[in-house]
């Protein structure tokens, strides 16, 4: 009989059944960075009067790997 989750494991390990704090969560995401990307469009009857292009990357800055500024 195959187990019911990859390699294994049980329901606590997988993703699904795990409960990350949003600490960790922000941890994990600025130690291996994140790009965000978005488009904004306003318009008004069907034409488009606004269209503004959105991107950030977030990444955590340390004394051994500083901004590239």
């Amino acid at each position: 009989m195959q187990a019911p989750y990859p390699d294994g494991l049980c329901a606590e390990e997988s993703l699904a059944g795990r409960q990350i704090a949003l600490v960790d969560l922000l941890d994990r995401l600025l130690n291996g960075g994140a790009v965000l990307t978005g488009d904004v469009v306003l318009s008004i009857a069907d034409v488009d009067l606004v269209h503004i292009n959105l991107r950030a990357v977030i990444r955590s800055i340390t004394p051994d790997d500083p901004a590239p500024w």
